[in-house]
């Protein structure tokens, strides 16, 4: 069988296709097709026309690669503790009876002169002695000179009284002190902040140990 309609022949769907074909062309230009090599003087094109690799097999779908799990997110640090409460204590001083706060309650015990303790002065016959220093002023006749019956009328030893704050008290007592530190910060020059600055901090990390 040869020419066009053989090679469609052979093309059609449930032909069995039998190796290769051979195109043949002659020198006028006519071509033809057959199952066997083209005679002597006539260019030949080798058709391979095998269907021995079959149909190309099913492309299976591709399954996206697992992804790796994301490793857990570590549990978040707990909170800073914030710094102890200081022990603080109310005094009161004893030369005027104001109140101030303080964190040491034992305060030093200093001199202060007699007169602001309401206490009456002793007389300047007992002071400086009998006589009065025979018409000289008694100041004239003890000048340059330390009497201890002098320092003893002017000067006194005292010590302040002090109570421990309880938690509520020292609780306020940091609010207050904060709010003050906050009123000087934003009056402050940029030189003197630092030190506000830290006490703030400072104020802040306590406060963190106060409910409400």
């Amino acid at each position: 069988m040869r020419g066009l309609g053989w090679l469609l022949l052979l093309l059609l769907p449930g032909t069995a296709l039998a190796g290769a074909a051979y195109k043949c062309t002659a020198p006028n230009g006519a071509i033809s097709y057959q199952d066997a090599p083209c005679a002597k003087g006539l260019k030949q094109e080798r058709l391979d026309l095998s269907d021995d690799t079959g149909p190309p097999p099913e492309v299976q779908p591709t399954a996206p690669p697992p992804t790796a799990a994301s490793p857990p997110e570590p549990p978040s640090p707990p909170p800073a503790p914030g710094a102890p409460l200081p022990t603080m204590f109310a005094c009161i001083k004893a030369t005027d009876g104001k109140s101030y706060l303080s964190e040491n309650g034992d305060p030093q015990p200093y001199l202060a002169p007699f007169g602001v303790l309401g206490a009456a002065p002793r007389p300047l016959s007992q002071v400086y002695g009998p006589g009065g220093g025979g018409g000289a002023s008694a100041p004239e006749l003890h000048r340059g000179k330390i009497d201890p019956n002098l320092v003893g009328n002017n000067f006194v030893w005292v010590q302040d009284r002090c109570r421990q704050l309880s938690y509520g008290e020292t609780c306020q007592a940091l609010r207050d002190a904060y709010d003050d530190v906050e009123r000087k910060l934003r009056r402050a020059f940029k030189s003197d902040r630092p030190p506000l600055e830290r006490r703030e901090r400072q104020l802040l990390g306590q406060l963190g140990n106060c409910n409400g």
